[in-house]
């Protein structure tokens, strides 16, 4: 992957870092021509040119070592000057260091905050380790506006990097859920590397936003039903799903390859959706069969009916009000399907779009 390009922000850090690093050589520097300069012209010894050069650069007023002839006290003035722009040139980059890194900061994070705050139907992702990472990146590639909640500066930082929204804070405290618009959001992951931290996170997320779909990672499977019952949709547990996955790859690696080829989701890619029928909508009442002719680019999979699942449907059954149903297709086609489930894609006159 390749590494995302520095940004403003950053490249005036780096602008800092290296005139801070210039000034604080500029002293060993002067302190070196300074001692050559005393033993050139006036011929003194090593340690005493050196000493001459070091009182003279920092100011502190000790005095000459010897008396100097006129070359070298014009020398020594000149060394002053110089030693005291050093002086006030380090001074002035170690103010900036600290006042503009902090008040740069802080400004980063408001402009964090307001763009978050324009956010609606975003996902959060909570915790930016390694599984964290993935669902991130996969989320975005997939379209979908990301905000990162992580408390560790180094993951923080590196979700910035990565150019992803993020909110430093506890993903178990409800401020930090709060301003990471939980509200509004779409979605809920739960990456953290600790169940019970996860627990907390679902327990929170749930009584915030009662609607949100929520999908929380277990790493112990006694962990699983306890997510559950805090409010989780689905629970994954990534050893697991390593296990199958490559179970399956030992197996039928070109089957798995091939399946996987379809439905990256990447340049017109294929993508499996669920799509819930809204009593009155164009697809309300209309067979298996006449939804394809109606949406051709698309494949009904299942259909789930008062807890029932049909997988695949018969071409004769009738799509009704409160189906959920699964379908394959490309992205575009898939947005049809969901206009076409919602009672808004009725025309006004009564036909359908």
């Amino acid at each position: 992957m390749t590494e995302p390009p520095a940004s403003e922000s950053n490249l005036h850090v780096q602008s800092l870092r290296l005139r801070l690093a210039l000034s604080l050589l500029a002293f060993p520097a002067l302190a070196a021509i300074g001692a050559m300069g005393y033993m050139l012209i006036e011929g003194w010894s090593f340690s005493d040119a050196l000493f001459m050069a070091a009182t003279t650069i920092t100011t502190v007023g000790f005095g000459e070592v010897q008396p100097l002839s006129e070359n070298g006290r014009i020398f020594t003035i000149g060394l002053l000057v110089v030693g005291l722009g050093a002086i006030w040139y380090a001074l002035s980059v170690l103010v900036g260091i600290v006042v503009e890194g902090e008040l740069g900061h802080r400004l980063e994070k408001r402009r964090m905050e307001r763009r978050v705050a324009d956010l609606s139907g975003h996902q959060i992702v909570c915790g930016f380790g390694r599984v964290g990472r993935q669902t991130a990146e996969s989320l975005r590639r997939l379209g979908r506006e990301v905000v990162v909640i992580d408390r560790d500066p180094l993951a923080l930082s590196l979700a910035n990097g990565a150019k992803f929204l993020t909110v430093e804070g506890d993903a178990a405290e409800d401020a930090s859920l709060v301003r990471a618009g939980i509200e509004r959001a779409g979605g809920l992951v739960t990456a953290l590397g600790n169940d019970a931290e996860n627990v907390f996170v679902t327990l929170s997320a749930r009584a915030l936003n009662s609607g949100l779909s929520i999908v929380a990672r277990a790493n112990e499977a006694g962990s699983i039903p306890k997510l559950v019952r805090a409010g989780a949709a689905q629970v994954v547990s990534p050893y697991d799903m390593a296990g199958r996955q490559m179970a399956r790859l030992a197996l039928r690696p070109a089957t798995v390859n091939f399946v996987e080829d379809l439905f990256r989701g990447d340049g017109g890619g294929l993508l499996v959706e669920d799509v819930r029928i809204e009593a009155g909508s164009p697809l309300d009442g209309l067979t298996i069969a006449e939804a394809h002719q109606l949406l051709p680019r698309m494949l009904i999979l299942a259909i789930r009916r008062s807890q029932e699942t049909m997988a695949p449907p018969p071409p004769d059954l009738h799509l009704a009000g409160g189906d959920l149903v699964a379908a394959v297709g490309a992205e575009p086609d898939l947005l049809r399907l969901e206009r076409n489930s919602q009672q808004s894609a009725i025309a006004p006159s009564g036909g359908r779009s």
